[in-house]
Formats: C-alpha cells, structure tokens, sequence
C-alpha cells in the first residue's frame, strides 16, 4: 500500500521495486563485481603468461595487493570517512575502472609488441611496462577496496535505514551476487581468451570496465538523489546540533537576537573550530601525518565493542581450506583433473549461497548474535571431515618426511627427494583451468577417500562459513558509528590481508603434498581459536542468554543489550 492507504497493482509494485535505490544498488553492485572478478582473474594469467609461464610476476603482484591493504587499509577508510559519501563513491569508482582500463591497453600493447620490446634497452623497457603493470593494478585494487567499503559498509546500512531485517536481507543479497560473480566472471573471460587470444581478452576487460563506469556512475546518482540521508554524514550533523545548542547561550550572553547574532556566531565558531592551516603545522606534521593515521584507526579499531567479532572472521583467512591455488593445486597432486574441481568450485558456490540464505532465516529465528555462535558450529563441525581426511586411506600425509624438504632444495640447489618431487609450489591454477609444472604423469592413488573427505569438509563448511562472515559484516555494520565506519572497516580489511598472508607464508615454508596434513589441522586450529574469539563477545554481550531458546522477547534483549552501542 502506499502513503494515501490505496492498495498498489502488482505492475505498480514491479515497477517500485525496479527504481528503488535497493535494487540500484544490487545493479551497481552486480557490474562492478563482474569487473572486479573478471579482472582478477585475468591479470593472473596475464602475468603468468608475459613471463614464461613463471609464478614470479603473480606472486610479486599478490604480495604488493596484500601489502598495500594492509598498511593502507586504515588510511584509505579514514579518507572515506572524512569525505562526502558521493564524492568517494565517484572518486573511487572512476580511479579504480581508468586503472584497470589504462592497464589492459598498456598489456595489449605488450601482448603485440613483446618481441620487439625485449630487444629495446637489453629488455629494461619491458620490465618498465611489468612494473607499471603491477603498480597500476594495485592502485585499482586499492581504489575497489575503497568502493567496496563505502557501498557495502556504509550505503547499504543508509538505505536499510534502521531496520536491521531489511538490512540483512540487503547484506545476504549483496553476497549472493559475489558467490555468482566469482564463478560466471571468470568463465566467461576465460573463454574469451581461450577462442581467441590475451590480446582480445585484455581489449574485452577494458571496453568492459568502460561502459561499466558510466552505468554505475549513473547508478550511484540515482541512489544518491533517492536517499536523502546519503547527502549528510555524522560529523555535520553534530557539527549543526552543536552551533544550535551554543546560538541561544551567546545571544542571552550579549543581549541580542537571534537574527544579530546568527552570522557573527557562526563566523566566530569557524574561527574557533578551524585546524591549523598546513603551513602553520609545519612540514614534519604532513609528512606524519599517515602514520597518525595510521595508528589512529587500529587503536579504534581495538577500542570497539566488536573487536573480538572482527578478529574471530579475520582469523577465518588462516587456512588453505578454500577454493584457491593452494587447495586445487594440492588436489590436481591427487589426482583430480580439471573438470571435476570445476565442479567441486560450482558445488562451494551453491554451498555458499545456501549460507546466504540460511543467515537470513537463522537471524529471524534466533537474533544476530546467537546466528553468529549457530553458523561457528556449523562451521567447525563440517572441518571434523577435513582434520579425518588427513589420516584417511590415500592421504599422503607423512610427518617422516620434513616439511621444509623442498625449500631447502631449492635454496641450495640440489635435487629433490623423490618423495618431494612434486610440490604444491609446482602447481599453477588459474580459475577452473589448473595445469602442473612437472611433465610426468602424476602417479594413480590407491583410495580417493583422503581427498573426498577433504573436499566434503570445504564445501559443507561454506554454509556455516557465508552465514558468519555475514553475521560480523551486520554487527560492524550496526555497532560501528557512522562517522567511523570506513576507518573500522578498512581496517578489518587490513586485518584479513594480514592472515591471508600468513597463510601463503605458512605454504611456502611447507609446500609438499606430505605436509598439506599439517597445514590441515593448522588452519583448522585458527578457525577453531577465530570462534573461540567470538564465543568470548557473545558471551559478554548476551551472557548465559546465548544458550537460551530463541524468543521474540529474547530477540529484543539482544538488540537493546547495554554492552552494545546503539546503531547511529
């Protein structure tokens, strides 16, 4: 019905749905997504093939993604804060796409001219073009963690206005585009490239990226001018109540009216409010001034009420049980083929829809927290599976052989053992296509039990997994004040990149198929210790409440539970 109490038609109610700024922003979202996991997809490969079928430019671009968030994360969310939303929004968004367009030319040129360019200057030319090519793509990277933070974290949580339900169901929504974005965007580039060649899929992702630029521009304006309260951030409303709350005092301290004293007051409040110019705070300042920063945002980061959630789903990006080149590569080791990790990754992507969905259900159910606590058992117990896997029949687990086996051969230079010949180090994968770096045929496995054990545990955890990086996605999003949601937020990405790191180290001191058992019951010890972590903040905020039946009073309990700030 609407504001006059006429029943609408369903035509009226389609057409409603179709311009109201939700659904803007799922379009938004949906095409930035698609370029975002298209593009991630290829560079990889593009690098990969620009340099001789070499891991080395990709692990060089992994390393400087990972470290550019990690110590930028903070920095770029404060910026985010300290801005006008759609002057972010646009910003980002148009840096991040002419990033991404600037480098899919500079490829297409090298992809054309490569020989010509190796002989330019003994060479140095190309390894310029490698260098700027790493170099653009991190600031496009950096700049779609700036959009994502201010879509995701704090447009969505606009828009839903105070209604959490809404605001869950926007956040499942969002996340349901992701998992089908990560699996149909890299299909379709990687067909491109297949039937025709690099050179057409750089110019594909390019025309791409452009025609998404203008769409989600447009997108964004349209969301902007129907969300009214996106035009005002937190520091300006309090910045107006507090000139308000002064304007009568002073007009009763100087006899005058309001009308007088309206634009004296206010110039007289710039003065006092206003920092010290640059100039006056000396060059030492600026140059410091990230570093404050920088120190600032992880010291709120510590200070919120949430720390612990945050921390337990950082934790979660410890493990190499997930569908990325450690995982499948350790499964082509094993002897699964192409063709069926594409169908295991299809399987984790409906598994991690399901998530989505069961977050949604549980949350009206139960109330957020205790959906958090539900979807960490959910979780843990699905990895049981994967921690039996390891000493299942055809596990090559094998504590006798050392795990540091085969970065100690290849730092001396020796041979390797047998035993350690083929290194998950060894094993190129580039979406659902996984190639290997030795020649000879991988040896049958006498029972596949170890590896169906494994990968029943990854895709069944996903449920429990989505459903929880869900559950800390909504309480930042309704703990966290509005004016430092960006600052809190990018730092919780600095935080992930940060254990997500560790886990590639974690793989690179231990490589072999013989101790991927260990890194196994590893990454499952850090799942384990990042639920701990959020049965701590349940605890503290519900109490023995957490183990109670669910009840609509209880519900209420939750959300209006003094240990938590109220949503601004």
């Amino acid at each position: 019905m609407d504001n006059s109490g006429t029943k609408k038609t369903c035509m009226e109610s389609t057409r409603d749905f179709f311009t109201s700024a939700k659904f803007l922003i799922y379009m938004g979202h949906a095409l930035s997504t698609w370029g975002d996991r298209m593009w991630n997809f290829a560079v990889a490969v593009f690098l990969v093939e620009l340099y001789g079928n070499s891991l080395l430019l990709t692990a060089v671009y992994g390393l400087v993604v990972a470290g550019s968030v990690l110590l930028l994360g903070a920095i770029i969310g404060d910026w985010v804060d300290k801005n006008p939303r759609l002057k972010v929004a646009q910003t980002s968004l148009l840096v991040q796409n002419s990033c991404v367009i600037v480098c899919g030319i500079l490829l297409m040129v090298v992809f054309q001219f490569k020989e010509q360019l190796v002989e330019l200057y003994n060479g140095w030319i190309l390894t310029t073009c490698y260098i700027l090519v790493i170099t653009i793509a991190n600031i496009a990277n950096l700049a779609s963690t700036a959009t994502s933070i201010t879509i995701q974290r704090d447009w969505v949580v606009v828009v839903a206005g105070q209604d959490s339900s809404r605001l869950a169901d926007m956040n499942a929504t969002v996340r349901i585009i992701d998992q089908l974005t990560n699996i149909l965007a890299p299909m379709l580039v990687g067909q491109i490239m297949a039937f025709g060649s690099h050179f057409i899929g750089c110019g594909f992702i390019s025309g791409w990226n452009l025609c998404s630029m203008c769409l989600e521009y447009a997108l964004l304006w349209k969301v902007y001018q129907k969300t009214p309260a996106l035009a005002t951030k937190a520091g300006q409303k309090e910045q107006q109540q507090e000139l308000k709350q002064l304007s009568p005092t002073r007009e009763l301290e100087n006899g005058q009216s309001p009308e007088e004293s309206s634009q004296p007051l206010m110039n007289e409040t710039s003065v006092v409010t206003k920092p010290a110019s640059p100039k006056q705070r000396g060059c030492c300042y600026q140059v410091t001034e990230p570093l404050r920063t920088f120190k600032a945002g992880w010291v709120a980061y510590y200070n919120q009420n949430i720390f612990f959630a945050g921390m337990s789903l950082a934790f979660l990006y410890m493990t190499v049980l997930g569908f990325d080149c450690i995982t499948t590569g350790y499964a082509y080791t094993q002897g699964l083929n192409g063709s069926v990790l594409s169908l295991l990754m299809g399987a984790s992507a409906v598994s991690g829809i399901c998530g989505t969905v069961a977050f949604t259900w549980v949350r009206k159910k139960c109330g957020l927290i205790r959906t958090g606590f539900i979807s960490g058992l959910a979780q843990l117990s699905c990895l049981i599976l994967c921690v039996v896997s390891v000493f299942a029949p055809g596990s090559p687990f094998d504590l006798s052989v050392s795990p540091f086996q085969d970065l100690y051969t290849h730092l001396i230079g020796e041979k390797p053992l047998p035993e350690a010949e083929h290194s998950l180090t060894g094993v190129l994968t580039s979406g659902n296509v996984t190639t290997a770096a030795p020649a000879e045929e991988l040896p049958p496995l006498q029972s596949y039990m170890s590896v169906c054990l494994l990968f029943a545990g990854v895709i069944a955890a996903r449920v429990g997994l989505w459903s929880f990086d869900l559950t800390v996605t909504q309480l930042i999003q309704e703990n966290v004040i509005e004016s430092e949601r960006g600052v809190i937020n990018g730092v919780q990405n600095s935080m992930n990149y940060l254990l997500d790191l560790l886990h590639f180290i974690m793989v690179i001191l231990a490589p072999n198929p013989e101790a991927f058992g260990l890194l196994v019951i590893i990454s499952v010890s850090f799942v384990a210790m990042g639920h701990i972590m959020y049965f701590r903040f349940a605890y503290k905020s519900l109490g023995s409440r957490l183990f109670l039946c669910c009840s609509p009073e209880q519900k209420v309990e939750e959300v209006d539970n003094p240990s938590l700030p109220t949503t601004v």
